[in-house]
């Protein structure tokens, strides 16, 4: 009896192999690396040229993001074994900070980094390549980028103005507002003197803020002398050196106008066009590799800068109640923008599409947040 159940189990088992084999000939490979085939067979030889190219940026030395564009010449000088080495100049060093765009435009050099939505006069579009109020996180902005067409726009928004792009620094989720006053509902922003800048900045002087948007530089003195009542900058880490801690009372969360800081490395196209195929190789993957080290880097600092903060300044959240009046203030307006802009159009409604086709898995994984232990079992099971 025990030799038949062992035959009769061993069928079964056959029997349930074979069919999982065939159900699974039915199915394709599900993805696939469009890379490979490149990579398979390489055609192109090692170059022995040497090429000296100029970067420039709106940053200051002081400033993380100076060392984020560093990283990446760093990357290409050592992958390259020196064959191009790219020199990081600060802003003002050769171009102000806001001239760096044209610069590379032009050709005065070669590279640039920056933060895209500084170029928001030229073209409203550049600020969706930036970050989004609500909008893209940054695991969204990776995918998104790298998988779901993001990069092809990205290159074609640059690409109008001569240059080609690729993205050079993703820091995530932005501070919110250091601030005098205390604001946690909707009202309270009436009337409020803010520094920021982008679509955040017309989002809330639409809700009767009064808006400027500084240098960086110059936020701890018009915050030190009343000229503003609130601002934000960045990640914990890149404001942590700026002080406002010193000379403000409140840190209003969370950073709504920035889900994810993304920048951007642009290159002067007839530049790039000449380099050898081995070193476009090389400023690709150094690239995607400064997306990568960017993220780890700044966010393993955060935790403790937000400490040092806390020691000086009090730490509140708006309602649930204000941040889902603001999501609706704000898509009414992208919708507008929308309406005007077709390039804002068109990639706002791509970054929408990828939103939407996540939401599923964002659902269906959701309840797991590494949280403490005893946060975690205090119910605290979402982030």
């Amino acid at each position: 009896m025990r030799r038949f159940s062992v035959l009769v189990t061993a069928l079964v088992l056959m029997a349930f192999m074979a069919t999982s084999a065939t159900a699974a000939e039915k199915r394709e490979k599900f993805g696939m690396d469009k890379r490979h085939a490149t990579a398979e067979r390489v055609k192109f030889k090692p170059s022995d040229e040497k090429i000296r190219w100029k970067m420039v940026m709106p940053w200051d030395k002081g400033i993380l993001f100076y060392d984020v564009a560093t990283h990446f010449c760093d990357s290409v000088r050592l992958a390259s074994a020196g064959r191009l080495d790219i020199k990081p100049f600060s802003a003002g060093e050769l171009v102000p900070a806001m001239q760096s765009f044209d610069a590379v435009s032009q050709g005065s050099a070669q590279v640039g980094h920056d933060w895209p939505g500084y170029w928001k006069g030229k073209n409203e579009a550049f600020n969706a390549f930036a970050s989004v109020p609500f909008g893209l996180d940054a695991e969204g902005y990776n995918i998104w980028l790298y998988e779901r067409g993001g990069l092809e726009l990205m290159q074609e928004l640059y690409g109008k103005f001569g240059l080609f792009a690729l993205p050079g620094g993703q820091c995530g989720q932005e501070m919110g507002l250091f601030s005098n006053k205390r604001a946690t509902k909707m009202e309270d922003f009436k009337g409020m003197r803010v520094r920021t800048v982008g679509w955040y900045m017309d989002i809330l002087n639409q809700l009767g803020a009064s808006v400027a948007p500084l240098p960086g530089g110059e936020i701890y003195l018009a915050l030190e002398r009343g000229v503003i009542d609130a601002a934000e900058f960045s990640t914990p880490a890149m404001n942590y050196p700026l002080g406002f801690d010193e000379i403000t009372k409140y840190v209003i969360e969370p950073g709504v106008h920035q889900p994810a800081v993304q920048c951007a490395l642009f290159f002067n196209k007839e530049a790039y066009d000449k380099l050898p195929e081995d070193l476009k190789w090389i400023v690709d993957i150094a690239a995607r590799e400064t997306q990568l080290w960017s993220y780890n880097w700044s966010n393993s600092l955060n935790p403790e800068a937000i400490r040092l903060f806390k020691k000086k300044v009090e730490f509140v959240k708006m309602d649930e109640a204000t941040r889902i009046e603001f999501r609706k203030t704000t898509k009414t307006y992208l919708d507008s923008l929308k309406a005007k802009f077709p390039d804002v159009k068109k990639v706002l409604d791509s970054q929408e599409a990828f939103i939407q086709d996540f939401a599923e898995w964002r659902d269906a994984r959701g309840g797991v947040s590494p949280w403490p232990y005893d946060t975690y079992i205090s119910g605290k099971t979402m982030e």
